[in-house]
């Protein structure tokens, strides 16, 4: 070997090496503060003396309840939406939120309903007004000095939530804002092929979903499996992760990425300390990988690192990830990228 070749070697070591550092970044928590609160949704009088939701943007609150996660330092950051999974409580994704936010980002998240049944439909339409809010009204709720970029905005949600992100990116919905990214994080479609929920969004055709913006899909390995005999699995195969990375349109995405933590389940990115009624049924239904710092680290650095990609044009962290998928807090089953096939990691 002669000097020039090993010259070269030992710089694509290098920068395998800061690309994999890079990487590691994004799955510790951010270099921000990260302000946390939560915004009343605005409220039309009534002649009973209550009050209905009032129409979007009726004066500066939301048409729905917000929980907002924010840097705590001034200046201006990109927005991300995030839409929480079926019959569960924003506030339990805080860590997860709080992750996001402390990397540079502000992230609004609506509480969409208490009780739905199984249509979509308004839950669609209400994550559109929130996105339509955005421009007049969230900067009442942000901390003093901080500022949303709200030209455009990205896009995210689990289970249920997945599925209205997707439909958002779909145009189930007219929209105010562009979409920058999407981020679908373990998405369901109901609950088994032919038991789609309305609207359905899979179609069972490769490639039929064309989403123009970038899209990540983030899976979950035990999601598929019961946690017991007479429980149905959380994210039934055939309406989960792998079903919307298959159908999304590679000629219409200008970017895709399917990652998937191997040994966790479709909750595990939650809160260690999910309370009440509900907060207990996210650990009793769904099958665990067990403790849920590290899959909630992944989730909120692999999110990261596409945003960062996408959003602000760098692409130093999703290269990592792509080069050393085992800087990942765990081990991932499938690491594909729009131009690959799905890769298998080595331990």
């Amino acid at each position: 070997m002669n000097t020039a070749s090993a010259a070269l070697l030992f710089l694509a070591h290098c920068l395998l090496l800061l690309m994999g550092s890079e990487a590691g970044g994004v799955f510790d928590h951010g270099r921000h503060r990260v302000s946390l609160s939560r915004v009343d949704e605005a409220r039309a009088p009534s002649r009973c003396g209550g009050g209905a939701p009032a129409q979007p943007g009726a004066g500066t609150l939301p048409p729905k309840p917000l929980l907002v996660a924010a840097p705590h330092e001034t200046g201006e950051y990109p927005v991300l939406v995030f839409l929480h999974g079926y019959l569960v409580v924003n506030s339990f994704y805080s860590q997860l939120f709080q992750h996001i936010a402390s990397h540079g980002y502000i992230i609004v998240a609506p509480q969409l309903y208490t009780i739905s049944g199984p249509d979509t439909t308004e839950e669609i339409n209400a994550a559109a007004a929130v996105i339509g809010w955005l421009p007049s009204g969230l900067s009442s709720a942000l901390p003093p000095g901080v500022r949303a970029a709200v030209t455009k905005v990205s896009v995210s949600g689990h289970s249920r939530g997945g599925k209205v992100a997707f439909a958002l990116a779909l145009g189930h919905a007219k929209l105010a804002l562009p979409l920058a990214a999407l981020v679908a994080v373990d998405p369901v479609d109901g609950m088994g092929v032919g038991k789609q929920t309305p609207p359905p969004i899979l179609t069972g055709r490769s490639r039929s979903l064309r989403v123009s913006a970038p899209a990540m899909v983030i899976g979950s390995g035990l999601g598929e499996l019961p946690r017991g005999p007479l429980l149905p699995p959380c994210a039934p195969r055939g309406v989960g992760h792998a079903a919307f990375y298959g159908e999304l349109d590679r000629a219409a995405a200008p970017g895709a990425c399917h990652l998937v933590a191997a040994d966790y389940g479709h909750t595990d990115m939650m809160d260690d300390d999910t309370p009440g009624a509900r907060g207990m049924l996210t650990r009793v239904i769904c099958r665990s990988g067990g403790a849920r710092a590290p899959v909630r680290r992944f989730v909120g650095g692999a999110a990261v690192a596409f945003l960062d990609k996408w959003v602000r044009g760098d692409g130093a962290a999703m290269d990592g990830i792509r080069a050393r998928p085992e800087q990942a807090p765990v081990a991932l089953s499938v690491v594909e990228f729009l131009d690959e096939e799905a890769v298998a990691p080595t331990e």
